[in-house]
């Protein structure tokens, strides 16, 4: 009887400890470092001039949540890509200072292009071959790495708890215009770029498919407000590749929504934007930057003001994985890629590319997945995707949860460049005529993830 008795009571203490953890309140922390390259590093992987002088400083800035399972880290950085190795390492870092896995870190950028890159992987490869710190500075990749993992870790102490989230949206007008103009033949004939409006055909077509929304997520305090993530798919450029590190309009709507909510920190990310830029209404004047600014910044402001708030606990917080092998492009062959990295009479460009393609063509060679991620926030689904990926994943990704609130964070692993819809690729355009690394059935291995990641009922 007495053993009974026992083993009734440790049964007991266990259930009554479980429910303690279940109903421990769920917290955030928020961190952001300084992500500035230093004069003379490669800026946009190789593609434009270096480093010449600073015009706004870069940050890597993100949150932690502390619930009943392990933490949960979201990370953007002002940067063009983080790829293959890098991608790997930057989460692990973060990892291990948090206390959790890789696999409950996501790392995102808003691609930038007076910005630097990092792929550890690839600058190895190209230094192997006399191409080294032309693409990337992996000394200053790596220092940040460690100034963020330390920044998320010396964020834990000052944890603060939340009670609320809240979920809102906004239009943003005369922003976004879809990249990929179609002709009757349904093919493209027109491939409107980031400043595009100096053409006036590409200034005159239509907008083309977009998503017209920027959203929102705040965590609250009771009525204190502690952290804005926001997420709007579009490239965001306005005019780049002169050496001056700026993060273009994207960082000055955050900054302006951040001066308008004095201390309260904002995090924003690109959604699904790789055939999306600001070209219809860009035309890459100076005086252009603050005015999409100020666009992206309204419609934040509309966001906000949208926005419903709802109670929220440590147990209403879910985060889900699928790993993803994702089909290469059959025009990359490893033995021609290699050689065109050895052919010192070839454009360094043309070198730098063939190592980016060569590094991710090994990788899903040798089996590597990619990791796709859901946070589940009550009713409200944020997905985290690798890649340009197309604006059409983002919408589809919405009408498999028509009556939730679903945002997408792209921009992740950088290895794949862009990521197209099947049928774009028969379609040309720069997009998927020359620079995707995937094959058309991408677009079914992300889509089945994603119906797994948002729990789509078959």
């Amino acid at each position: 009887m007495r053993n009974k008795i026992a083993v009734l009571s440790a049964v007991l203490s266990a259930f009554m400890g479980l429910s303690a953890f279940a109903d421990e309140p769920l917290r955030v922390a928020n961190f952001q470092v300084d992500a500035t390259p230093p004069l003379g590093s490669p800026l946009c992987n190789g593609n434009v001039t270096p480093v010449m002088k600073i015009v706004s400083p870069l940050t890597a800035r993100g949150i932690v949540l502390l619930g009943s399972d392990e933490p949960i880290v979201l990370c953007a950085f002002d940067w063009v890509g983080i790829g293959n190795g890098s991608y790997e390492q930057f989460r692990k870092a973060i990892a291990e200072a948090v206390g959790t896995t890789p696999d409950r870190v996501a790392v995102h950028t808003l691609h930038q292009h007076d910005a630097p890159g990092s792929d550890f992987a690839t600058e190895k490869l190209l230094a192997e071959h006399g191409l080294g710190q032309q693409f990337s500075n992996p000394d200053f990749d790596a220092e940040v790495m460690d100034r963020v993992a330390s920044a998320a870790k010396l964020a834990l102490k000052q944890s603060q708890p939340v009670t609320h989230v809240g979920l809102g949206s906004g239009k943003v007008e005369k922003v976004a215009s879809n990249r990929r103009i179609l002709g009757p033949d349904g093919r493209v004939v027109l491939q409107r770029q980031s400043s595009g409006g100096r053409n006036p055909a590409a200034r005159e077509a239509p907008e083309g498919t977009i998503d017209p929304l920027v959203r929102m997520v705040s965590f609250w305090n009771e009525d204190k407000p502690l952290a804005v993530l926001t997420y709007y798919a579009t490239h965001p450029q306005s005019y780049y590749g002169r050496g001056d590190v700026n993060w273009d309009f994207v960082g000055m709507a955050r900054e302006m929504r951040e001066n308008a909510l004095p201390g309260l920190p904002h995090i924003h990310f690109d959604g699904a934007g790789g055939n999306v830029a600001a070209g219809k209404y860009n035309d890459g004047s100076r005086e252009k930057r603050p005015l999409l600014a100020g666009r992206l910044a309204d419609g934040m402001k509309l966001a906000w003001e949208s926005q419903k708030k709802s109670p929220i606990s440590a147990s209403d917080i879910q985060w889900s994985t699928v790993r993803v092998a994702l089909p290469v492009r059959a025009t990359l062959v490893e033995d021609e890629l290699l050689a065109k990295v050895r052919n010192e009479n070839k454009p360094k460009k043309d070198r730098l590319r063939a190592g980016r393609d060569l590094t991710f063509v090994r990788r899903m060679n040798n089996g590597h997945r990619i990791p796709l991620s859901c946070l589940k926030l009550g009713t409200a689904r944020i997905l985290h995707m690798p890649g340009e990926l197309f604006v059409e994943y983002q919408l589809a990704a919405q009408k498999m949860r028509p009556n939730d609130f679903v945002a997408m964070a792209a921009y992740g692993d950088y290895g794949p460049g862009y990521i197209g819809t099947e049928i774009a690729y028969g379609q040309g355009g720069y997009e998927t005529g020359r620079v995707s690394r995937v094959a058309p059935k991408v677009e079914r291995v992300l889509m089945d993830a994603m119906e797994q990641l948002l729990e789509v009922q078959q």
